[in-house]
């Protein structure tokens, strides 16, 4: 498993809305700059599933990044399998700095490990 963590400036409400609520997904689910998230949709649901389309800005390249939820314990943790013998946990914590986001997931056999850490 490969593991990413962030901490956002935010309120763990504002951070888990922002984490399966579609129109916020597009905002900021994706690598870099150059990139957007033109599309996302989610069955917030055990058994639901989700999906966001990844861009590149200038038109050359796109795909359909996704998943099924397996467990949802509201703001605190998330797990996916995104297919292919792959899955993501997400947890959410509360820090005197902000809120705690990390990305645990098994990572895919096409990219570098450094890249896709980057990328997540």
């Amino acid at each position: 498993m490969l593991e990413v963590r962030v901490v956002v400036n935010s309120t763990l409400e504002k951070v888990w809305e922002a984490w399966i609520d579609p129109a916020q997904i597009m905002h900021w689910n994706f690598a870099a700059d150059t990139w957007h998230c033109p599309a996302a949709h989610a069955d917030f649901r055990v058994g639901g599933s989700y999906a966001a389309t990844m861009a590149a800005k200038d038109g050359s390249f796109s795909f359909e990044f996704g998943g099924v939820y397996l467990a949802i314990d509201p703001m605190k943790k998330l797990s996916v399998d995104l297919g292919a013998d792959r899955f993501l946990e997400v947890y959410f914590e509360e820090t005197e700095e902000g809120v705690c986001v990390t990305e645990r997931f098994t990572p895919e056999e096409e990219n570098p490990y450094e890249a896709q850490q980057a990328g997540w």
